[in-house]
């Protein structure tokens, strides 16, 4: 049996990997220090979806299919010697690595959100690979990072994925041609240590031999996959406030409620985008077609469709009759944008993509009117700005502009 180590296995997107990967048959163990939890009661928020302890969510999962999923309480960014006694002792064949912060806003809140970010995320990553090296283990790192190491400008060209062929002069005068990293171009802290990993793991796979894959992902929407459909008790956390709630599953809280759908700025920036069945699917293909020792990093662009924030809240306001209020963008980044990327990768190796549709969308916003009655709304509104200019145009407290889509 494959052991493969989950590191940030109770999060986002974590959880349900934990589930897909037990239910394919992997030994999965999963180290987290659950400061996501620690930072819901930081923000006074919950996740709308009712959420059990580790041990609970793993005890229901070994009830309803008889596979166990091992829980390990360890910081990865403060507990070098626990996170290296740990790989040493169990040796796992993989390590698939979501154990960072993962919000822009959170990490632009303040000076010490700013540190938390880098401190959490470059020590957890940079760790990992020391204690790799350091006991000598083979395993194939697997590592979810973001599209948003390419930034969200417009260049007129598709985004490859990872690396950019260019043509540079000798000083004879001559033309040759080489494959350089994408240039990074991050949009906030939590992007800019996403950027740095890059750099990391481009060191290590060539100065050790390290096999990494690293995945940059799209934003993820949806709350179901097939396994924590299983039991009430393994639904997977579902955010809706301004820190961690994305675009798309923000709207559609939003809608179920009767919240007007909260489009900053113009509405023009595009963004890449996959459902979370498909999040865990990208997983499991990258386990299953590891990189050879020695080889590059491995890098595949983790999304399945692109769409205009403005394009999707019409969308949902033509299914389910919401208004649309347009507020002051508390990100500093362009007003409009396009973003053509390429993910070939994943498709040659048997990806089916799930793509929006009318009837997951309803999915969403059924769980959502579900559990309506934990949603503090004081908190849906995105209050952390990028610099201090932008935040004194900001105004939580209101909802201006609103404009009624036509539609239902």
């Amino acid at each position: 049996m494959t052991t493969v180590a989950v590191l940030g296995g109770d999060g986002f997107v974590g959880w349900p990997t934990c589930l897909h990967l037990s239910s394919k048959g992997y030994d999965v163990h999963i180290l987290d220090n659950l400061s996501r939890r620690w930072i819901d009661t930081e923000l006074g928020v919950q996740s709308l979806t009712p959420m059990d302890s580790i041990q609970e969510r793993t005890r229901i999962w070994r009830q309803e299919t008889g596979r166990r999923i091992h829980f390990h309480l360890i910081d990865l960014a403060k507990d070098y010697e626990v996170l290296k006694r740990w790989l040493s002792e169990h040796r796992p064949d993989a390590i698939v690595h979501f154990a960072e912060q993962r919000a822009a806003p959170y990490s632009m809140k303040s000076d010490r959100h700013k540190n938390y970010t880098v401190n959490n995320n470059v020590n957890a990553t940079h760790n990992l690979l020391n204690a790799v090296v350091e006991i000598g283990l083979d395993a194939h790192l697997v590592h979810l990072g973001t599209m948003g190491v390419y930034g969200y400008s417009t260049v007129g060209a598709a985004i490859p994925e990872g690396y950019l062929p260019v043509g540079i002069e000798t000083m004879a005068g001559e033309q040759v041609s080489q494959e350089i990293l994408y240039p990074a171009n991050p949009g906030s802290i939590y992007h800019m240590t996403k950027c740095l990993d890059q750099l990391l793991f481009q060191f290590y796979a060539k100065n050790d031999g390290v096999r990494i894959t690293d995945l940059h992902q799209g934003i993820v929407w949806g709350t179901h996959t097939d396994q924590t459909r299983l039991h009430p008790q393994l639904v997977n956390r579902f955010d809706y406030d301004g820190d961690y709630g994305t675009v798309l599953n923000r709207f559609l809280i939003q809608a179920a409620i009767g919240y007007p759908l909260t489009v900053h700025g113009t509405g023009g920036q595009t963004r890449a985008f996959i459902h979370i069945q498909d999040s865990v699917r990208c997983i499991e293909l990258a386990l299953a077609n590891p990189p050879t020792r020695g080889d590059r990093v491995e890098i595949f662009n983790q999304m399945t469709e692109t769409h205009r924030v403005r394009d999707l809240a019409a969308l949902v306001a033509r299914i389910t009759g919401a208004e649309v209020a347009n507020l002051p963008n508390p990100r500093k980044e362009v007003a409009e944008n396009d973003l053509v990327v390429r993910n070939e990768k994943f498709l040659a190796l048997g990806l089916d993509p799930i793509t929006l549709e009318e009837g997951l969308l309803s999915e969403v916003v059924d769980v959502a009117k579900k559990f309506a009655y934990r949603i503090d709304r004081s908190r849906i509104p995105a209050a952390s700005a990028w610099t201090k200019e932008i935040a004194s145009t900001i105004d939580g407290s209101e909802l201006p502009v609103v404009r009624k889509v036509a539609g239902k």
